[in-house]
């Protein structure tokens, strides 16, 4: 049955290449690559001005899809315009944006201590001003001075090793050692501009030709799909099953490794989001083990996407990183190669913009360590400002400093509020007919499934539309809200989604969720069989 579902995905993402770009293709077809073809791409388009177009462009970024950006988004930017230079053309006056995590887009306040820091660190100039010590906390002060004496020239406009900086990196082990209860060494640590070039760094190492696989949840959040395809490499789908509250399940992970390996696709690594993105489970930490076992014996590189280890909402369930529960087990770096990812665009700190974030890379021989600092320093160095941020969300206040108390306050009460948020938005949605949604245990979204009538089916089969995406943009016209199709990151065949995000304040929840459910009820009765 899973395996069946899984061939049915394939052909599904595959045709929807030729029929339609809001399909997500987690499994494009291949494109030609001889130079014959090339060249008659090229010749074709002789009658061009441009020397470059779309026929004779890089296949693989054609290919590429990133629906969290995609069309819906493009049509709210639009809807948007619109609506400035036609302000009463529409049932509603602003666009709400619950297509992607950005936080402080929908008005969260960053973290006090943390922009103290970095405004210290970015005009160092002030830390030798008297008027400093009223306008800013005495640890921030503190911070900052040992921060800027780090950095190459006491410059935050400065490159820096392409690792990231060594002090920087110290106390990012620093608060790993402190968070696991095991040591991290520093030298394992590359800073990057937020986790996805991360991503794109290992997508690129393990990628070899289109023969060689990474075992992918579904639904998956679309980097990996996007990066995998502009690598080269064949996305190798496992099902997380929405029944039991999006759980993974060993059983599927044997089944898609056993059936990738019978079609000649060298499987490298298995991707696992916990928190999920966008499904939000917690997995438990005997679910873990699993599936660290899993890989130790199956040869895969364990790729932990951990970025919402902070956004834990069921009292019941707690974070626990990969890392951890591979040293728990005994299993050190001769045992597991294991990368884990981590943000400061995510948890309480929302800090999108700053584009900071880290790897953690352990298992790895010396000689592909080289290589992966190789293709780290081609990009010189990641942005000074998001590494002093990503020491700063691994190394926050503590107990007697002066901002500890005011630090833990906001903590607390933006991670209290989302958990609010979710709830408000779950119990809404599972209120309307043919909508079920799941608990959101973690992270930043809810993911429910819509049941919708064969009529709208079909209206969406006639605009050469995914169902879901035809609801979304429905949606989206009659009010304002932005929200992304499960198309985009792919579910069971015969199944629809849509991606919402918890992060519009807690004040404008009640208002949104009007606006949902009088243009569900509407939808439902336009459409119903």
């Amino acid at each position: 049955m899973r395996k069946s579902a899984a061939d049915r995905f394939r052909h599904l993402f595959n045709r929807s290449l030729l029929t339609s770009q809001h399909h997500h293709p987690i499994n494009p077809i291949p494109f030609p690559s001889s130079s014959s073809t090339a060249f008659s791409s090229m010749a074709s388009n002789s009658s061009s001005p441009f020397p470059v177009t779309a026929q004779n462009i890089n296949p693989q970024v054609l290919k590429c899809q990133y629906a969290v950006r995609g069309e819906i988004v493009t049509l709210a930017q639009n809807l948007q315009k619109d609506l400035l230079a036609n302000p009463d053309a529409h049932s509603f006056d602003e666009i709400i944006y619950c297509n992607i995590g950005n936080p402080q887009s929908l008005g969260q306040q960053p973290i006090t201590f943390f922009r103290e820091v970095l405004a210290l660190c970015d005009y160092p100039a002030l830390l030798d001003k008297s008027e400093t010590q009223g306008l800013f906390s005495a640890d921030s002060i503190e911070r900052a001075w040992q921060i800027v004496d780090q950095i190459p020239g006491r410059a935050t406009g400065a490159y820096s090793h392409s690792q990231g900086i060594q002090g920087l990196r110290d106390s990012i082990a620093a608060g790993i050692g402190e968070r696991d209860g095991f040591p991290a060494n520093a030298d394992d640590i590359f800073l990057t501009d937020g986790a996805s070039p991360a991503v794109h760094m290992m997508m690129q190492l393990l990628t070899r030709s289109e023969n060689d696989g990474i075992l992918c949840p579904i639904p998956q959040y679309p980097l990996y799909s996007a990066s995998i395809t502009l690598h080269g490499g064949h996305l190798v789908p496992y099902y997380l099953d929405e029944a039991t509250g999006w759980g993974l399940e060993i059983s599927e992970l044997k089944k898609q490794l056993e059936d990738a390996r019978s079609k000649g696709i060298s499987v490298r690594a298995l991707v696992v989001i916990n928190p999920g993105n966008p499904t939000g489970q917690v997995l438990a930490e005997e679910n873990q083990r699993a599936i660290v076992e899993f890989c130790k014996k199956e040869g895969l590189v364990l790729l932990a996407d951990e970025v919402y280890q902070e956004n834990i909402y069921a009292p019941e369930k707690k974070f626990h990183s990969f890392k951890k529960v591979s040293r728990s087990m005994g299993y050190g770096d001769d045992d597991i190669t294991l990368v884990s990812f981590q943000s400061v665009s995510k948890g309480y700190h929302g800090e999108c913009g700053k584009r900071g974030g880290y790897m953690e890379v352990t298992g790895f021989s010396p000689e592909v360590r080289e290589q992966v600092y190789k293709v780290a320093s081609v990009n010189l160095c990641a942005n000074i400002t998001g590494q002093i941020l990503a020491s700063l969300i691994m190394s926050p206040p503590k107990v007697g400093d002066e901002s500890y108390e005011s630090y833990m306050a906001e903590k607390g009460g933006i991670l209290s509020s989302l958990a609010s948020r979710a709830k408000a938005l779950e119990e809404a949605l599972n209120k309307l007919e043919g909508i079920t949604c799941n608990k959101a245990e973690g992270a930043m979204y809810l993911f429910p499934r819509i049941r919708l009538p064969e009529k709208a089916i079909k209206a969406a089969e006639a605009e050469k539309s995914a169902p879901d995406a035809f609801y979304c943009k429905r949606l989206l016209n009659a009010t304002g809200i932005v929200v992304v199709p499960g198309s985009g990151f792919g579910q069971v065949p015969g199944t629809w989604h849509f991606r919402c995000t918890i992060l519009p304040q807690e004040d404008r929840i009640p208002a949104i969720i009007t606006r949902l459910t009088e243009f569900h009820e509407k939808f439902m009765d336009e459409f119903r069989d």
